[in-house]
C-alpha cells in the first residue's frame, strides 16, 4: 500500500515538471501602488514585492520545466475584471488575469536572470509588442489605393520586407544592428534589429524582430512621411561602421558620409556638436534599389 502511494505522489510530481507556471509582474512603483487599493493584494513595499517573486520564480523553476512572467498592468486588470464579472479584489481573479495576458500579450521566459534583469527585458518586450500593434493597425487603417485597388499597407509591408533583404545582403559578412524610426500621430514608433550575416549563407535574425522592423518601415512608407533607418555592422578587427537613410515621399534614400557624421555627432537638443565615437567609422549609404513609384499611393 506505501508503495502504491509513494508511486502515485513520484507520478504526481514528474506530471507537475510538465506543466507550464505563469507570473504576472508589477514592474514598478506606479503599478504596484494601484494594486495596493485591493486588501487581498497584501505586499506594502515595491522592492520586498520584487524580492518575494524572485524567490517565487526560483521555487516554481525548479518544480516546473518552463516558468514565464508577464506584465501585470492594473488598469488592463480592472478593465478585464469589468467585462468579465470578476471581483477585482481577488487572487483568484488576478489569476485568471495573468492566465490571459499570458496567453496573448507579452512574456518573458524565466531562465533564472535576476530581477532587475528581468524587469527591464519584460518592459522592452511589451514596448515592441505595443509598437507592432500600433503599427499594424495603422498600416490596416489605409485601406485600399484610390487608383490601382491595391491594399496599401500590405504593399508597403511587402515594399517594406524586400528593402530588408536588400539591405542586410548588401551590408555583407557581419553582426548587423538596425533601428527603423517613424514619427506617427500619437507616438514615435522604433523598431531593432539584430541579424548576424555570414559569407555565402542568409542572414540570421529573429523572426519576431524582422516582423517588427517591417511593419514599422512599412508605416513610415505607407504615411510618405518623415522618419528613417540607420546600420552599425560589427565585423572582427575592423571599425565598426555606421550607415543612414532617410524617408522620404515612401522611399529609402541614402545619406552621405557628411550627413551620416552630421546625425551622430550633434546632440538633438541643443545642436552643438559630439565627439565622434573613437573606433567608429561614418560611411555613405549604399543605394538599395528603390525607385518612385514601388508603392500605391492614397
Amino acid at each position: 500500500m506505501a508503495h502504491t502511494k509513494n508511486q502515485q505522489q513520484s507520478m504526481r510530481r514528474a506530471l507537475r515538471r510538465d506543466v507550464p507556471a505563469t507570473v504576472g509582474l508589477l514592474v514598478d512603483e506606479q503599478d504596484f501602488a494601484a494594486m495596493c487599493r485591493y486588501r487581498s493584494f497584501t505586499f506594502t513595499d515595491h522592492p520586498g514585492y520584487l524580492h518575494q517573486v524572485e524567490g517565487l520564480l526560483r521555487a516554481l523553476s525548479s518544480q516546473s520545466g518552463h516558468t514565464t512572467v508577464a506584465l501585470f498592468d492594473p488598469e488592463d486588470f480592472a478593465r478585464f475584471c469589468t467585462e468579465t464579472g470578476l471581483d477585482p479584489d481577488s487572487s483568484t481573479s488576478r489569476s485568471r488575469y495573468t492566465a490571459e495576458i499570458a496567453a496573448a500579450g507579452p512574456t518573458v521566459a524565466y531562465t533564472g536572470q535576476p530581477i532587475d534583469h528581468l524587469v527591464p527585458l519584460l518592459i522592452n518586450r511589451s514596448v515592441r509588442q505595443a509598437t507592432w500593434e500600433y503599427a499594424t493597425w495603422l498600416l490596416g487603417d489605409l485601406g485600399a489605393c484610390a487608383d490601382c485597388g491595391e491594399d496599401i499597407g500590405r504593399a508597403a509591408f511587402d515594399r517594406a520586407s524586400q528593402l530588408l533583404l536588400t539591405l542586410l545582403e548588401t551590408a555583407g559578412p557581419g553582426t548587423h544592428h538596425l533601428v527603423c524610426s517613424v514619427p506617427a500621430a500619437d507616438e514615435q514608433l522604433l523598431a531593432v534589429l539584430h541579424a548576424v550575416c555570414r559569407t555565402g549563407n542568409p542572414a540570421v535574425l529573429d523572426a519576431g524582430e524582422g516582423a517588427e522592423f517591417a511593419t514599422v518601415l512599412a508605416a513610415g512608407i505607407a504615411l510618405e512621411g518623415p522618419g528613417g533607418v540607420v546600420l552599425r555592422t560589427s565585423t572582427d578587427d575592423a571599425p565598426d561602421q555606421l550607415r543612414g537613410w532617410r524617408l522620404h515621399e515612401g522611399r529609402l534614400i541614402p545619406l552621405t558620409e557628411g550627413e551620416v557624421f552630421s546625425a551622430y555627432c550633434t546632440d538633438a537638443d541643443t545642436g552643438e556638436p559630439l565627439s565622434p565615437e573613437p573606433g567608429v567609422e561614418y560611411r555613405a549609404g549604399f543605394d538599395l534599389g528603390d525607385p518612385p513609384g514601388t508603392t500605391p499611393h492614397h
